[in-house]
């Protein structure tokens, strides 16, 4: 007997106040820049920001999409469309984005790093180095490609070491290439970067940990947190001058809701289920 396929749960798109957003890391300018000139020339939100509800408020955290929330503020949107998650869904996950760095060298790299105020190093063999971090007992900890590992050490809250994360990144986002990495085996980067200069890998945080940063303005670094959503909307291309005219939010809304069925009934929405590798980025 054939079962019949079950319909996708549709994602929770809406229009909220841009003041009603919380980043909970740095937007990274090289990205925010480039993508504030294509919404001014193109006048459409391509993907929406992905965004949770903080409990007890009407405000939300961003999860996904701290750049193009940069750019909506500096274009001076009062309201933009979201996908709304839920933190708690045991399909979304919360991991981590490490940082091979190229483009400065390893020599350099040290240097800056022994001028850094409040934090301390420590030679690791690369098991231990992974258990300091498990237990959060150090900040971060770093590979380079002879194989030295050393793990870094800072006191204070979860605010502070925050902080001291933020001055690592400070020491190479300006001097070097940031590529984002999900492993902390630097052997398998090898063959695919030449030159490398160091692998930083950065602790896993818990939810709860990114909205507490997010409602202090307590900024992780960008590009470390890493959101896998399950049924994210990508490609809604709605237009700027919708958004940003003089309707209510409740009449944007309307249309939004509007819109949606008219793109369902069109066949115009579809789910992919399979893992898919994108090679148009």
């Amino acid at each position: 007997m054939i079962q019949p396929q079950r319909q996708p749960e549709m994602p929770d798109l809406r229009v909220v106040p841009v003041a009603d957003l919380l980043l909970h890391e740095q937007h990274d300018a090289q990205r925010s820049e480039p993508l504030l000139q294509r919404l001014r020339t193109d006048g459409v939100l391509k993907n929406p920001p992905i965004v949770a509800s903080i409990p007890g408020e009407p405000r939300f955290v961003v999860l996904d999409g701290a750049n193009r929330v940069t750019a909506a503020q500096a274009l001076g949107m009062e309201h933009i469309a979201v996908q709304v998650v839920d933190y708690e869904d045991p399909e979304l996950i919360l991991d981590t984005w490490y940082h091979l760095i190229k483009g400065m060298s390893v020599e350099q790299f040290k240097e800056l790093l022994a001028g850094l105020a409040g934090i301390r190093t420590e030679p690791a063999d690369l098991m231990h180095a992974r258990a300091l971090l498990a237990r959060r007992e150090s900040l971060a900890f770093l590979e380079y490609p002879n194989g030295e590992v050393c793990s870094l050490f800072a006191e204070g809250n979860l605010h502070q070491r925050t902080q001291r994360l933020n001055d690592i990144v400070d020491l190479y986002k300006a001097r070097g290439r940031i590529f984002r990495a999900n492993t902390d085996h630097l052997p398998s980067l090898l063959p695919l970067y030449d030159d490398i200069t160091v692998l930083v890998v950065f602790p896993h945080y818990a939810p709860a940990e990114i909205v507490d940063l997010a409602r202090v303005g307590a900024f992780l670094p960008a590009g470390i947190s890493r959101h896998l959503i399950p049924r994210r909307a990508l490609r809604i291309n709605l237009p700027l001058a919708v958004l940003g005219n003089g309707d209510s939010l409740a009449e944007k809304n309307r249309w939004l809701s509007d819109w949606m069925k008219q793109k369902v009934a069109a066949k115009a929405a579809r789910y992919y289920q399979e893992s898919t590798f994108l090679f148009d980025e």
